[in-house]
């Protein structure tokens, strides 16, 4: 049977892992074992490595391997993996992409082409670059749709290369307007659409699933407080997903507009997951009046992470 958005490879919450260093800024593989075993206990349906949550900007090539390697070795094939392989070289991607799936990914998760402010290629080149790195691999390729990329994707570009790209089936909707893309991607790509997804920490979570999502990317600290809610508007329980979103979405919104990629590493320290929350330089630290905060709404809510070392 095809693969469709009525019958997807991949759903539910698939969060991202951050990348655990020393206080010396070195990898520290252990806290980073300690945090995949976490993170699937704690409810994902899959894991994605490499993305900007995990700080793969300040990431060598060379510790790319070592991480991905890790990652699927460790986690054994418990949960699928998605990768981040994202390059401005299409040559590069491509390669990242085959040696991802040749490590054992169940999908690579693909930026378009940036660099800097205003580095960007045009639509044309951005439909051979996806189209290439799918001729190279054969497992699904996620288009991260997200500002940090600063290259606009309209709708109408994402759905036609979703129906003229082989493997290009997974869509995470990151940019402002969220719900409305995902809706107009929908309509427009039909059941090319494998994976309509929600990411952005799942601030706007409730009106993309509305909107059709089918799956999201959050950040990896409390999925037990996320994937009820997933699972309950999937179940047609659209009031039960909402009051379980209307309680956790105070720490949502912490993480999503104060703390950022450092709000998972914070909590899994401070429940014992792993050794040191440190952000590697030049990133900065999280202010500890921001971490103090962070806290006090999480201790509200009691997830997992802050007993799951302990």
């Amino acid at each position: 049977m095809a693969h469709t958005r009525s019958n997807p490879r991949y759903r539910g919450i698939f969060p991202v892992v951050p990348t655990t260093f020393n206080e010396a800024g070195e990898l520290d593989l252990e806290s980073q074992k300690r945090c995949l075993d976490f993170m699937i206990d704690t409810g994902s349906d899959g894991l994605c490595i490499l993305a900007n949550f995990s700080e793969q900007f300040l990431l060598s090539d060379e510790e790319r391997e070592v991480l991905t390697r890790t990652a699927l070795e460790h986690v054994a094939g418990r949960v699928p993996v998605i990768v981040t392989t994202t390059h401005f070289s299409t040559k590069v991607c491509a390669e990242r992409s085959r040696r991802a799936q040749d490590m054992g990914a169940a999908m690579v998760m693909v930026m378009p082409p940036y660099h800097g402010a205003t580095f960007r290629v045009p639509e044309p080149k951005i439909e051979e670059f996806y189209a290439r790195v799918s001729d190279a691999i054969g497992i699904p390729i996620m288009v991260q749709d997200a500002p940090a990329a600063g290259t606009p994707l309209s709708a109408a570009l994402l759905a036609r290369m979703a129906q003229q790209i082989e493997h290009l089936a997974y869509f995470k909707i990151e940019t402002a307007g969220a719900a409305s893309k995902l809706r107009e991607l929908v309509r427009l790509g039909g059941e090319a659409i494998e994976g309509p997804w929600d990411g952005e920490e799942a601030i706007t979570l409730m009106s993309d699933l509305d909107a059709g999502a089918t799956g999201s990317m959050t950040g990896g600290g409390y999925m037990d407080g996320i994937r009820p809610i997933i699972e309950a508007h999937r179940a047609g329980d659209r009031e039960k997903a909402f009051a379980i979103y209307e309680k956790w979405l105070p720490l949502i919104n912490y993480e999503n507009r104060q703390a950022g990629f450092l709000a998972a590493k914070a909590l899994m320290k401070e429940g014992g997951v792993i050794a040191c929350e440190a952000p590697r330089h030049p990133w900065p630290s999280m202010h500890p009046d921001t971490r103090s905060g962070l806290l006090e709404v999480a201790k509200r809510l009691d997830p997992l992470v802050l007993r799951w070392g302990r």
